[in-house]
């Protein structure tokens, strides 16, 4: 049985296979690594406020994450993708209430993203 996620060193495994995800997907590696040419060192440990913050409400995470995306050459396939590797992520390490609404979390996050960037209508919305 797995565990769920309980603590910082938990986020930041989370975080860091995600991640490691990201740089193997064909999709999402080029935007990564090619276009926006993310700087790891300094990416994941932001990465680990803002999930920390959203989980825990550590309140660690003091950034705006929407406007560093709009400049992204990114489609609804990418969230799509986006989503699938950290649903995949999640269930290859964890499982409990904090593991789903982590998954719920990043639903969520996907649709605002995509609907402030014009990629979804709220008549595309899943129920």
């Amino acid at each position: 049985m797995k565990k769920d996620i309980t603590t910082e060193e938990d986020v930041k495994l989370l975080v860091n296979t995600f991640y490691n995800h990201v740089n193997e997907d064909e999709l999402l590696s080029p935007v990564f690594n090619g276009f926006a040419q993310i700087n790891w060192q300094h990416h994941l440990p932001i990465m680990y406020s803002f999930w920390s913050s959203l989980l825990f409400g550590s309140m660690a995470y003091k950034g705006q994450p929407f406007p560093k995306h709009l400049r992204l050459p990114i489609q609804q396939e990418h969230f799509m993708r986006w989503v699938v590797l950290f649903t995949q992520t999640i269930d290859e390490l964890f499982e409990g209430p904090k593991a789903e609404e982590a998954k719920q979390k990043a639903k969520s996050i996907s649709r605002i993203f995509q609907m402030r960037m014009g990629l979804l209508s709220i008549l595309d919305q899943e129920v």
